[in-house]
């Protein structure tokens, strides 16, 4: 099963560090039933692009938490065991919890097939989104176009292999 892993480029350094995203549980977002029923889609390509969405939001989120963190989203999927990622039935329709699973035990970060990762012109965007965020939760409207704003950014592909480059560590 596929599942996106929300990070900030501080957390994905200190993965590749590790050589692992958690020891779990780790919060992941992933195709659910909530996910398919809100998305009103068959297509598993559009399914998984709205779970990769509702994973760079809550790597907003993240970016809330540390303001060290450069304002870029990261989100890394991963590959992990049919029944490795768990959805909370009660909350399927929980607009907040949409896609969210949680995923048990440690998952490697050898088990990722790629990381996507705001581009450099994103950030200013990010950064408002980022500002914007409790305001938004709140119900205000014009905060969440703010919030909204940073989806207009398409999260860049990286290859795995990449990581090193992407945090810092490259030569």
């Amino acid at each position: 099963m596929r599942v996106y892993v929300p990070l900030t480029l501080p957390g994905l350094a200190e993965a590749y560090k590790t050589g692992e995203l958690g020891a779990g549980p780790l919060l992941a977002y992933a195709v659910t039933p909530g996910l398919r029923e809100w998305y009103l889609s068959d297509d598993i390509e559009e399914l998984e692009y709205a779970a990769l969405n509702r994973a760079a939001v809550a790597s907003l989120r993240l970016l809330a938490a540390d303001e060290r963190a450069p304002r870029r989203r990261v989100v890394v999927a991963v590959d992990v065991p049919d029944g490795a990622a768990v959805s909370d039935p009660d909350r399927a329709l929980d607009p907040v919890a949409l896609g969210e699973v949680r995923v048990t035990g440690p998952v490697a970060l050898a088990k990722a097939a790629a990381v996507h990762v705001d581009s450099d012109d994103a950030e200013e965007d990010v950064t408002a989104a980022v500002a914007s965020l409790e305001a938004a939760a709140a119900g205000d409207d014009d905060a969440q176009f703010v919030v909204d704003g940073a989806e207009d950014h398409e999260l860049l592909w990286y290859a795995t292999q990449e990581i090193p480059n992407l945090v810092g560590l490259g030569g």
